[in-house]
Order: structure tokens, then sequence, then C-alpha cells
């Protein structure tokens, strides 16, 4: 393999080697800087010796010298990989027409068009503007003084108190915050974020300065098409002390956190206002990006670069998903192959797990930012953003790894685990593509089929109840009486009315000084039989009857003969005595495998109320666009993810309204449980490829 080397290649002039930090086991590195691309690379201490001899020019004569001069025993393969590593890196001069076709091939396989490049980008990318190093140099004192102990003091007691202040105000910032949800906080938010990453690049800019660093440029950067400030602090490289690096990469949290802090204290002193309103935008932003996206290690910001130096692990993505890369072929064919760096059982389990970790928060990142672009903004961008980064970030990754498996087909076939991993996949293969799944399940609330609420027409006095909880009564049945005294009273006097009426109108045949007044009188008469009637209908509501048959449940408790009740309280109920029903919501994927008078059974959350069986009596036309059935809302902690709209309970997704006709006797109460329909047999894949063919008729009118 030596011999694929021969001479070595030199190495560039512009290059610069700087000590770099000790090894977890001691071991001292060294850091090579190129200052062309701004780039550093680690190397070992092997390494260093090697490139310390690189001008004996032979493979073996600098490997014969390391041994010589050091307690190392490298060998002429050892030196050949380093060459290998210079060049690939582009560390080397060019030697002829060879490696100038090299360079040119390299080049044109890195040129991206414009589609892969925004592919890549469109969450991020940066416009460099400035050489601000100087001028930094320059007003550096102007700033020291916020790095200082006493600084630092007081913005901890300023975070205490405003945490203290803000809790005791805690309804008042929640509505604030609810208010700022709208297109003009939005904008503010959009505001704020602009200087509070200028604040936060300026503590890295500073920061480095300080220790320092050089701060080669500055310009803008567009965090998801919004514009802010970025600052290249990639000097830090160069500090071989692991403290000065985790300052440089913890100072923009840390001036993020600073301007929370006082920002929080602010809002719980000044009046109400436009600058109270600013205190509280600052304070919700920095909190929220300082905590959940800045301290992320998932994705390349601060977190990340924090995580490398406090591990003393460099490159911490790659070497991540390499390892992970690594472990799932081992798990997958048991190759035997080495790992791709010698690290202990217990790191490299850590970082497999960290990069799934990586790998599901990104496709959760991704899939979020397009659902959101789809729900908020144009919907047929977020539909191809979906399908694009389902593509490229995860199926082309899949499709790339077994290619890669193809290549090393001979190795793969030739080892025992592959049978165990064919099986597996060919079993799960079978679960997704056979239909075996005959039946839709959704979330349902059991209830009767009629039901009638007990009030008064007007406040009155019980005088008799004359049923019992749960009692079956026929249509007609009296249920309770009432009455009221001063119903009574007007029918008494409406009574007497008629009666002296009536007299007038039988002395006016006896007496003709009385005949002119018998039409009066007679009107009158016909006025007071009609208020009697009246009296007596309005009397009549006071018995409270069964609308049908059925059983009386829910009887206000600890009444007696002589309470007085109010027609707001509700007295009792009246169930019908009819077959139940079960209201499913069934979502809008599985709504057309449902057939009218499908079998189906219903399952309560409670086991000991017992399953009922039935069938599908009604599909609703369209899907339910508010939910009657709050107690399924996820807002009540039900299985439906619902939000509150107005007044309101709206579903998130598409639902629609079934009802189940079921057997045996109506229930006292409603009951939450899941309802399983007999439907058309489908499969994983078929039930996914419906629902993407749902949102692409839907989106786009196929």
């Amino acid at each position: 393999m030596a011999g694929a080397v021969n001479m070595l290649p030199a190495l560039r002039g512009e290059l610069s080697l700087h000590p770099g930090p000790a090894e977890p086991d001691g071991a001292p590195t060294w850091t090579i800087r190129d200052p062309v691309r701004n780039r550093f690379f680690r190397l070992s201490w092997p390494a260093f010796e090697i490139l310390s001899r690189w001008g004996a020019g032979d493979p073996a004569a600098v490997a014969a010298q390391v041994r010589d001069e050091t307690t190392l025993d490298p060998d002429e393969d050892d030196v050949a990989d380093i060459a290998r590593f210079l060049v690939a890196n582009q560390l080397t001069q060019p030697q002829g027409t060879q490696d100038t076709r090299r360079l040119i091939a390299r080049a044109e396989a890195e040129r991206q068009s414009w589609f892969h490049w925004l592919l890549h980008h469109y969450l991020f990318f940066r416009i460099p503007l400035v050489r601000p190093d100087r001028w930094l140099g320059a007003s550096l004192p102007l700033v020291r003084w916020l790095g200082s102990g006493w600084f630092r003091a007081a913005t901890v007691a300023a975070l205490g108190l405003g945490v203290i202040l803000a809790g005791r105000q805690w309804d008042l910032f929640a509505v604030s915050l609810v208010d700022t949800l709208s297109l003009s906080g939005l904008v503010s938010y959009g505001i704020a974020l602009s200087v509070v990453k200028v604040i936060h690049e300026l503590a890295h800019a500073y920061t480095a300065k300080t220790h320092g660093g050089r701060v080669p440029s500055m310009g803008v950067a567009f965090l998801v098409m919004w514009p802010v400030l970025y600052t290249d602090v990639n000097d830090t490289w160069l500090m071989p002390e692991r403290r000065k690096r985790l300052q440089v990469g913890s100072a923009g949290i840390v001036a993020e956190l600073t301007v929370a802090a006082w920002a929080t204290l602010a809002w719980t002193f000044l009046p109400e206002g436009p600058w109270k309103q600013g205190a509280f935008v600052l304070a919700t932003l920095t909190w929220v990006s300082s905590l959940v996206i800045n301290l992320s290690p998932f994705m390349r910001f601060d977190g990340y670069f924090i995580a490398m130096d406090a591990l003393e692990m460099p490159n911490l993505h790659p070497r991540a998903f390499a390892m992970a890369t690594w472990w799932l072929r081992e798990m997958l064919f048991g190759l035997g192959v080495q790992p791709p760096e010698p690290l202990s059982a217990a790191r490299r389990h850590a970082l497999v797990a960290f990069a799934v970790a990586v790998w599901v928060y990104r496709l959760v990142l991704f899939l979020g930012i397009a659902v959101l672009v789809y729900h908020f903004f144009i919907k047929a961008v977020g539909v191809v953003l979906f399908v694009v980064e389902i593509g490229w970030f995860v199926i082309l990754p899949i499709w790339n790894e077994m290619r890669r498996w193809g290549q090393m087909k001979a190795a793969i076939l030739a080892g025992r685990r592959v049978r165990w991993t064919l099986g597996a996949v060919g079993g799960a293969l079978l679960v997704a593509l056979i239909p075996w799944q005959s039946t839709v399940e959704a979330p349902a609330v059991l209830k009767p089929a009629r039901t009638k609420d007990l009030y008064l027409p007007f406040p009155a006095r019980l005088d008799a109840v004359a049923v019992v909880q749960g009692q079956r009564v026929e249509a007609g049945a009296e249920l309770m009486r009432f009455s009221s005294p001063d119903l009574e009273l007007r029918k008494a006097a409406t009574a007497a009315r008629i009666a002296g009426r009536r007299a007038v109108l039988d002395a006016a045949t006896l007496d003709p000084l009385l005949r002119g007044q018998a039409g009066v009188a007679q009107e009158d008469l016909r006025k007071a039989e009609a208020e009697l009637a009246a009296l007596v209908a309005e009397s009549a509501r006071l018995v409270l009857v069964a609308p049908e048959n059925g059983f009386v449940y829910d009887l206000l408790p600890g009444i007696a003969p002589g309470d007085w009740l109010s027609p707001r309280q509700a007295l009792g109920i009246v169930v019908a005595d009819a077959p139940p029903v079960a209201v499913a919501y069934v979502a809008e994927s599985d709504l057309s495998r449902i057939a009218p008078d499908a079998e189906a059974r219903f399952v309560p959350v409670i086991p000991e109320q017992g399953r009922r069986s039935g069938r599908v009596s009604r599909v609703d036309p369209a899907p339910t666009k508010v939910l009657a059935d709050e107690s399924l809302a996820s807002i009540h902690h039900g299985p439906i993810p619902s939000r509150v709209v107005g007044r309101q309970v709206v579903p998130d997704g598409a639902v629609t309204r079934v009802t189940v006709t079921l057997d045996g006797s109506p229930p006292a109460h409603e009951t939450m449980g899941t309802l399983t329909v007999a439907a058309e047999r489908s499969s994983l894949v078929g039930r996914l490829a419906r629902s993407v063919l749902i949102v692409l008729i839907r989106e786009w009118g196929v």
C-alpha cells in the first residue's frame, strides 16, 4: 500500500501550525490553519510527528525517522494515510497536470445547481459584508464592563427579581403572550430577533477579541429567510484552552439571557404602553431563542459548538453519523468491521444515540416547517416542501446507504446475520403490504338516542315528586308537580271576576236598567274566561310529565315538597327507551372504507361497563366543523386534536361524524370509548398512499 505514494507531496506554503488542546487521554494535538478557505484541521500526536519530518520526502524515510526519534512506531502505510488526508483536504501543492485535473474534477463535483443550493440553504445561509477585526479591537475597551464581575452579579440579581415579580403577574404575562400571537406581533418578534441577533453576534466577536482571537468577517445571515447579523469566529479553533473556546461559544447565549433578564425585570415595572410591550417581546423572544434554539446541539447553532468544545470532539455531527452508520451495518449484517475511530464502548454508544437523536430532530423540524408553511402561508408550497424534504432528507439517504450495501454485497452475503435481517425486512414488508387491517378505530361517545332535560317554566314550589332515580315511565306520566301561590291567587281573582260578570248578566235579564251594561259585561266576561284559561294552561305547565317512554335519571338531589326551585336548575333528564347510539369521529383517510350498515363494536374506557355491538346508521356528508362532543377534544384531555375558535371547539384535522345504533338498553350517562367498525381491508402502504392522494386532491383539485 505504501507504494501508492512514492514521494510525499509538498505542503502549501501559507498553512500555519498551532498548538491544540490535549486529548482526553492527555496526548497533545496541533491545529493546521488554512487561511485561504478559513478552515482548520486537528492533528494527533502521531500525525504531528510525521508532518514534522515531512521534508524527508519518502514515506519509508519519514516513518524511520519517527521510529528512531520518538516512542511511536509508524510504518509506511501510516505516512501514506497522512499524505492522502492532506491531498483530500487540498493542503498540498499540485505537482503536475494530474493534480490539476484532480482539482478541476473536484471543483466540478462540488459545484451545485441553484436547486441543490436552495434545498440545502433555504433554512440558513450567510453573506459576508465587512472585515470588522480592527474596529472591534478599537471599541473593545468601551464594552469590556459588560463582562465584569459586578455586571454579572447585577444581571443575576435582576434575573431573580424579574422571575419572582413576573410569577406574581403570571396571568397578565399569559394574556400578553396570547395578544402577541397576531400578524403585528409576529412582525414585532421578527424585528426583535434582528436586534437580539446583533447583540448575540457582537458578544461572540468581543469575547473572541478579549481572548486574542481574530474576527475575519461579519455579514448578514438569513434564518428561514429572515435577515440577522452573523460573525465568523472560526479562529477560536486556534485557542488551545477549552475554557476560552467555551466562553466564546457561549457568549451569544449569555448575552441573550442577559437581555432576557433585564427585559423581564423592565416589563414588571414599566407602565402599560409601547415600552412595556417592547420589553415583553424582547423577554419572551430571548428566553425561547436561547433555551430552545441556541442551546440545541442538534443543529449547527451555539449548542453544537459548545458541545464540541466541552467534549473536545471536533466535527461532532459527521463523526456521530459515521459511527451510527457503522453501528447500523454491524447490527444488520455483522460484518466485523472496525469502528470509524477507536473509542470506548460507552462513548461509541453515546455517539450513536446522539446521531439518531439528530436525525429524528431534523426530520421533525423540517416537516414542522413544511406544515407551518402549509397551514399559515401557501398550501401548495407546503406540500412541495413536505415532498422534497421526505424525498431528499429521508428517502435519498436511505437509497444511498442501500447502494453502499450493494457495493458490499459479497461481505454481507458471507455473514450469517444477513438471513435474520432479510427475514425481518421481509416480515416488515409483508406487514406493510398485505391488507390485513379490516377495521377502522375511532374515538367515540356512547349516549342515549334521545334525552329530554326537565326544567321549570318559571319559579315555583315543589308539591310532589312521583318518580325515583332510574324509574321507567310511560309517555305522559306525571313526574313532578309544582305550584305557584301567585298563580293560584291570580286564578282565584280571575274566577271572582267571571262570577261577578255572570251575576251582572243574570241581573240584566230581570232589570231593564242593567240591560245597557250587558254588552260590556259580556265582553269583560269573555276576556276573564280567556285569562283564566291561560292561567290554567300555565298552571298545567307546572306538572312535569314524561315526553316519551323512558327512564328518569339525574334527579336534583335533596329536593323535598315545599322547596322553591328556579327555572335555571336542571331537575333531571328523561332518557328515551330506545337503542343507544355511539357517535364516532373518523379520520378522512379511513372514511371511504366504511360501508353503510357496517357492523361495529363500542369498547368503553371503563371495562366494567361492557362492550356493545351495533351497526352504522348514519355517516355525515361533510367533515365536522364544530366538535359537539367536547369531552373528546384534546383541550379537555380527549383523543381528538382540537382548538378553541371563539366559543366553539374546532377539530384540527378533517374528521367526520359516524353514528352507530347499538344493542342493549340506553345508558344513564355518556361514556367515552373507542368504536371499532368493520371496513374494507387495507394495508399500511395503501393507507399512506390514500392519505397523500387526499391532500393532493384537496389542494390541487386533481
